[in-house]
């Protein structure tokens, strides 16, 4: 997977979607204009130039970008994370959330993915949607599923949707079958084993659902609906 190529063409994407209109509402995202978009972005990208350099999380953040022009910023940062991620290549020992994976080869993924998701945000704000790369929507419905999901993150059982049940996922040939409830998450490659509900799609429409970027309407369901419910608001507080 050409991560670094996605980031590029994504981002200059949204660049240039963001151009036509930076007060449109972002529908994705209640309460954001493309503007809040644009900015979020560029600290992102601002954010893992640090990470890569420092090896570490930056402390203090985030550096106060009161009276930047946003576009401007974007367009810097976006040349400085590329820029950033070619330097480290794939094998520098940096910080990440993913416990099986402390290098850089984890930010060329998670820039890629990160770059996706708020492209479709400006494009839906304009009304300009263009498709995800299935072979990248697929490796997002991993990440997705695995640190997003999957990490470390419950064991305090402080969620809202404990689900208690497994899901399957189908895409494109390929399924994932989850196993939830208050204080962990299992995610495991295939088909195997009884599951609660089944989720179903092509590859781009299931990685904009799981992220919130699409409705009900692009994926079909079968099973227990309550399920479904469930799981989709544990991925959303897992995405947040």
């Amino acid at each position: 997977m050409e991560y670094l190529e996605h980031v590029r063409a994504d981002a200059a994407r949204l660049s240039d979607v963001a151009r036509t209109g930076l007060d449109a509402p972002v529908p994705s995202c209640p309460g954001w204009t493309v503007e809040s978009v644009v900015r979020h972005v560029a600290q992102v990208y601002d954010h893992k130039v640090e990470v890569l350099r420092l090896g570490a999380r930056p402390d203090p953040w985030p550096p106060d970008t009161t009276g930047r022009d946003s576009l401007e910023w974007y367009d810097a940062a976006r040349a400085a994370i590329v820029n950033a991620l070619e330097k480290a290549g794939t094998g520098l020992e940096t910080w990440t959330f993913n416990p099986q994976d402390t290098t850089s080869a984890f930010w060329h993924r998670r820039m890629a993915h990160e770059t996706a998701v708020h492209r479709i945000d400006v494009e839906l704000a304009q009304g300009a949607v263009t498709p995800i790369d299935p072979e990248l929507a697929l490796d997002g419905i991993d990440e997705v599923l695995y640190p997003s999901l999957g990490g470390p993150w419950w064991e305090e059982g402080d969620t809202a949707f404990p689900v208690d049940a497994a899901v399957r996922l189908t895409a494109d040939g390929r399924s994932w079958t989850v196993h939830a409830d208050a204080t962990s998450v299992d995610v495991r490659q295939g088909a195997e084993g009884e599951v609660a509900a089944e989720i179903f799609g092509a590859a781009g429409a299931l990685y904009l659902w799981l992220w919130g970027r699409a409705g009900d309407d692009v994926i079909r369901t079968a099973g227990d609906a309550d399920v479904v419910k469930a799981f989709r608001g544990r991925v959303s507080e897992a995405t947040q």
